[in-house]
């Protein structure tokens, strides 16, 4: 008798949004297909499945521990949030089937259909960073009598959903800072920066707008610059380690002494970027926009205003406009109008090499070393597949032991 042949093993999702991708969210039903492709006739044990979702953090950091003596020390830590095991054809056993107990395959394409549901819980949405990552996957494993079995995983993509259309993320952001950059007998004058945006919560695509106001009563030529930066932590082992990344900037024009600078409303675009994840005990990523003055030979004047990034959309915006604009009345202060803007569809989140490689050349790397990736459906795959921007290394808990690591600071602004 001659043994059929297993061709292929594939894993399917049914995927109900337009874009046709297996995208879910806590709570929904995730069903697909396990198809077998055979030649000849297949006798199989067991053809099973196991979903899981997990979130792992793993970092190395190198110890001194004496003279000519060196170690490293593995930071690790795990969150599973989904482990599910199904048995789609014949039954588990301790101990090999017998003959008869099998299923025999005949030649041709079969399917098995598979289904379960997400957590009722808030589950952290799929990530990738250098030192961690949230991954949801469906294992399908083949067992025949006397040979390997057959594996193979396919994953799939989970948001947490973000509703940028709560009071928390729909109030302005604003501050105010100033400082002298000469000491003692010098008589140069402060540098002043007040800055104000509309709201805390913005989705990928959207613009946000800048309302600031420098005075530069200094003898330098300064320049007013904004920056949008991403800021991942990551913790294992009472230990965290960050990494910030540079996601999207600009600048304004110098500024010699004695003038002042208006930016009524000048535009910085979010491009397709992970959403934020605030939930998860081990791995978080946050948002900023930094507001700063360059100040050549000088530390920058600085003044950050965290963000959240969502993947739900402002709605209703004509009817908000007007209650917005209440909240904000207190811009007067800047002597500058309101004009909140409609974010786009999802449809027109795409963003084109050209601009994104334009708007990282004209980035000033932050203080400290540089190094090293879906809102919903749409940009999920660009933003996958887009090569890292330049990051800097944080560590917000040093080891006095093993001394500083050359980082930089968290609220630190590029110089030019």
């Amino acid at each position: 008798m001659v043994l059929g042949k297993v061709k292929t093993v594939a894993v399917c999702f049914d995927c109900l949004n337009e874009s046709n991708l297996p995208v879910f969210s806590g709570g929904d039903s995730v069903s697909g297909r396990v198809i077998v492709d055979v030649t000849g006739e297949v006798r199989v044990k067991t053809l099973s499945i196991n979903a899981r979702g997990v979130a792992k953090v793993r970092w190395t950091e190198s110890r001194n521990a004496g003279a000519n003596t060196a170690y490293t020390q593995n930071y690790t830590e795990e969150v599973e949030y989904l482990n599910h095991y199904d048995i789609l054809l014949g039954e588990e056993r301790d101990e090999d089937s017998p003959e008869e107990s099998l299923t025999v395959l005949h030649t041709g394409i079969h399917e098995f259909a598979f289904s379960f549901h997400l957590p009722q819980m808030p589950l952290a949405t799929s990530f990738e960073g250098k030192h961690g990552s949230v991954r949801y996957w469906v294992r399908a494993e083949l067992h025949r009598a006397w040979l390997l079995p057959v594996k193979v995983k396919k994953e799939f993509t989970v948001f947490e959903h973000i509703d940028i259309n709560t009071p928390l993320l729909l109030a302005p952001q604003a501050g105010t800072k100033e400082k002298t950059l000469c000491c003692w007998f010098c008589a140069s004058g402060p540098i002043s920066l007040s800055a104000k945006i509309e709201r805390k919560g913005y989705t990928p695509g959207e613009s946000i707008q800048i309302f600031a106001e420098v005075e530069n009563c200094s003898s330098r030529v300064v320049v007013p610059k904004a920056a949008l930066y991403q800021t991942q932590t990551f913790f294992a082992k009472g230990k965290g380690k960050q990494i910030q990344q540079l996601v999207s900037n600009l600048r304004g024009d110098p500024l010699p002494q004695g003038k002042s600078q208006s930016w009524e409303g000048k535009l910085l675009k979010i491009p397709p970027v992970s959403p934020s994840i605030i939930d998860c005990p081990i791995i978080r990523v946050e948002y900023a926009l930094v507001v700063y003055v360059d100040v050549p030979g000088g530390l920058n004047l600085s003044l950050s205003l965290p963000l959240v990034i969502g993947t739900i959309p402002l709605h209703g915006f004509s009817s908000r406009t007007s209650s917005i604009s209440s909240q904000c009345s207190d811009s007067s202060w800047l002597g500058l109008p309101e004009r909140p803007e409609a974010p786009p569809s999802y449809s027109d989140l795409a963003v084109s090499e050209a601009h994104r490689r334009g708007c990282l050349q004209d980035c000033d790397r932050p203080q400290g070393g540089a190094e090293d990736q879906g809102p919903h459906l749409a940009y999920i795959t660009e933003f996958r597949y887009q090569p890292p921007p330049l990051y800097s290394e944080i560590d917000p808990y040093p080891d006095p032991a093993c001394g500083t690591q050359g980082v930089g600071r968290a609220d630190a602004c590029p110089s030019r």
